[in-house]
């Protein structure tokens, strides 16, 4: 294919911004050659200034769960810029989006909106600390949280060990304040908690892990997060970013049927808008200035145009069976990879929940971080490069997962499944 005006504008790129991108990972260093520059999307397809047309499986990182260009999002962002773009007061659109999304979600009372997942995170943490009165948090290594300081952390060389910054420009203290353990081990969270729950706000997690692979927790160790938050008085906080609207209207909460104590969420209730928020029941939000002591504002939460697009998004998701045909045809689609790579004997596996899927260079359920071959990503690279040219783009990183959206048929799924068998055929014979 050819990518001469992408190579040009990518050039170009670099004299404005670092590395020549806006976001790290869309730099392709990870799996070499030049950032495609997309100029359009519809359906399940986008175009590069090229004119080269792709199936999406990114799907924006997530938010476009109905597709490139939905005509309903089109048609109430159009709508809502015609009465301007923002006005800093509050409006009738994010009192209808908040309605819709709070009446149809069993876990959570109230909510305040932000303009990313990063704010929403920053926000909640820091909620968290206000509620409680305690300052320090406990993460996981592989749950990825934005770019907050406290969270761009992962661990030392301890089983617990406090935060080690994983960015220039952040203050040691400021990672100190945070404690890091593996996934998928109660006992090592119990016995930080009956040592130090007196300095702990809260557990944050992402109830499923998909910033560092699709790291699917068991219900039962969630469940056990719940329990000990609970008996030790820390706050459960759901890092739901992604997963929220996205594996059901209720997210990981109602997926797996655990109340956690504050959620964050973004990407889908933005419909491909910037948007985020952060959400929990009414006496914990209580304490959310103008009625409590938190402090948080924004000039552009609660935008008009983010409202307006969030409220056409989460109305379609609301119809009658979208989430269970949703899974069915993700499954499906897996299925056929599943079983050729089995077939050919080749070392990969595909997890999957909901919409979501990663592709994993391993045959062994991979629950956390450490259990991630680095190696393997030379196999990624080798995949990316060659799906590109056959007309198929992922993220561009093997630790990105990737999206099934409405807009992709059955038989489209059919047809990059295809391809990607053939792809594969490549990347084992070298």
């Amino acid at each position: 294919m050819e990518r001469k005006v992408s190579e040009q504008l990518y050039s170009e790129a670099k004299q404005y911004f670092p590395g020549g991108v806006s976001s790290p990972v869309r730099a392709f260093k990870s799996v070499g050659g030049t950032p495609l520059f997309i100029k359009k999307g519809d359906g399940a397809y986008v175009w590069d200034e090229d004119d080269n047309c792709f199936i999406d499986f990114c799907g924006s990182w997530g938010p476009l769960i109905l597709g490139h260009n939905n005509a309903q999002v089109r048609e109430a962002i159009i709508e809502a810029v015609s009465n301007g773009t923002s006005f800093g007061t509050p409006t009738r659109a994010e009192n209808k989006l908040g309605k819709l999304l709070l009446v149809n979600n069993r876990f959570i009372e109230k909510m305040r909106f932000v303009s990313s997942g990063t704010e929403a995170v920053m926000s909640a943490v820091r909620l968290a600390r206000g509620v409680t009165g305690k300052s320090k948090i406990l993460k996981f290594e592989g749950c990825y949280h934005g770019h907050v300081d406290s969270l761009l952390v992962k661990a030392g060389s301890g089983l617990v060990t406090f935060g080690v910054s994983t960015s220039a420009g952040i203050p040691e203290a400021f990672a100190k304040e945070t404690l890091v353990l593996p996934l998928n081990d109660l006992l090592a969270v119990e016995k930080l908690l009956d040592e130090s729950s007196h300095d702990i706000a809260c557990i944050i997690i992402e109830p499923v892990p998909a910033n560092n692979g699709l790291l699917l927790q068991t219900k039962e160790y969630l469940q056990g997060l719940r329990e000990l938050c609970t008996k030790y008085k820390v706050l459960l906080v759901f890092d739901e970013v992604i997963s929220g609207f996205r594996v059901g209207f209720e997210g990981a909460a109602g997926y797996y049927g655990i109340q956690p104590d504050i959620v964050t969420y973004g990407k889908i209730i933005g419909g491909g808008m910037p948007v985020g928020a952060y959400a929990a029941s009414a006496a914990i939000m209580s304490n959310v200035s103008p009625e409590g002591p938190v402090y948080q504002a924004g000039t552009l939460s609660g935008n008009p145009v983010a409202m307006s697009a969030g409220f056409a998004i989460a109305s379609q998701l609301l119809e009658t069976g979208f989430y269970e045909t949703m899974a069915t045809k993700t499954v499906r689609f897996v299925k056929i990879l599943q079983d050729y790579c089995h077939t050919k004997g080749y070392e990969v596996s595909f997890p999957t929940i909901g919409s979501i899927f990663w592709i994993a260079f391993s045959k062994e359920i991979i629950r956390s971080a450490e259990q991630i071959d680095p190696q393997s990503m030379a196999k990624f690279k080798i995949l990316h490069a060659e799906l590109l040219e056959h007309g198929v783009y992922l993220g561009p990183s093997g630790y990105e997962v990737s999206f099934v959206s409405a807009a992709h048929s059955d038989a489209l799924l059919e047809a990059a499944a295809a391809t990607i068998c053939n792809a594969m055929d490549v990347v084992f014979a070298v």
